[in-house]
C-alpha cells in the first residue's frame, strides 16, 4: 500500500499572508485541525490548530477583546508558521511514511508531488485507512488468538481447521508473544461459531484465546 492509496486529497492550503483569525475559522468551518502553508505553488510552511492557540492570548491576558481582536487579525500565519516541514510522495510506502513521521514525532505529512501538494497523510488515516482494515476494526465475526510456543507451523493449521470448517478469514496478524521464540496469531473469521474451531487448535497443543472485537 503507498500513501497515494490513503492520503486525503483536495487539501485545504491558505497562503501565508493569511491572519491567524482567518486560519482559526478555516479550520473550524472545515473541520480540520492543520493547513498547509502554500506561496506562489509552493509549500512553505504548516500551522496547527495547538500552533494557533499558542499564539492565541490567555483568557488572563490585560488586552482588551479589541486589542486581541486587532492583534490576531493582523498576524499573518508566515510570522508563526513551523517552516521546516516533514514531507513525503505519493508513491512512498505507507511503512515508510509512518515510520517517518514517529521518527520526526508529527502528526501529518503533506505530500508532494512536482513540488506541489497533493495531499495529506494524517494520524487519523493511518488509524482508520491501514490500522483498521489490518485488525478488522467494525467488521462483523470473531477474532481468535493462537499462541505457540514451538516451532509448530502454527500458519498452516490454522488455514487447515478455517478450511475445514468453511469459515472465510478477513484479517490475520501476528503479535507480540511474551514467551521467547513463541508465536501469537489473531485470526479474524466471519462467523461468532468458532466454538469447534477452537477445541480442534486446543487439541493441537495450542493456547487459544477468544478476544473481543
Amino acid at each position: 500500500m503507498f500513501v497515494r492509496d490513503v492520503m486525503t486529497m483536495n487539501v485545504v492550503t491558505i497562503p501565508g499572508h493569511t491572519s491567524i483569525a482567518d486560519a482559526k475559522r478555516i479550520m473550524e468551518a472545515h473541520k480540520i485541525r492543520r493547513l498547509p502553508i502554500v506561496d506562489r505553488g509552493k509549500l512553505v510552511g504548516m500551522v496547527t490548530e495547538r500552533r494557533l492557540e499558542a499564539y492565541t492570548p490567555s483568557k488572563a491576558t490585560s488586552l482588551s477583546v479589541w486589542e486581541i481582536g486587532y492583534l490576531l487579525g493582523n498576524t499573518p500565519v508566515k510570522d508563526i508558521m513551523e517552516k521546516n516541514v516533514v514531507t513525503v510522495n505519493p508513491d512512498m510506502t505507507v511503512e515508510e511514511a509512518l515510520a517517518l513521521a514517529q521518527e520526526k514525532k508529527v502528526g501529518a505529512l503533506p505530500v508532494l508531488e512536482g513540488g506541489r501538494v497533493v495531499g495529506i497523510i494524517t494520524t487519523n488515516d493511518f488509524f482508520y485507512k491501514i490500522a483498521n482494515p489490518t485488525l478488522g476494526i467494525g467488521m462483523p465475526g470473531t477474532r481468535v488468538q493462537v499462541t505457540t510456543k514451538t516451532d509448530k507451523n502454527i500458519l498452516q493449521d490454522i488455514c487447515a481447521v478455517t478450511s475445514r470448517k468453511d469459515m472465510n478469514i478477513l484479517t490475520l496478524h501476528m503479535i507480540s508473544s511474551t514467551e521467547i521464540g513463541g508465536k501469537d496469531i489473531v485470526v479474524h473469521v466471519d462467523t461468532e461459531d468458532v466454538g469447534k474451531m477452537v477445541e480442534e487448535l486446543k487439541d493441537k497443543g495450542y493456547e487459544v484465546l477468544v478476544r473481543k472485537r
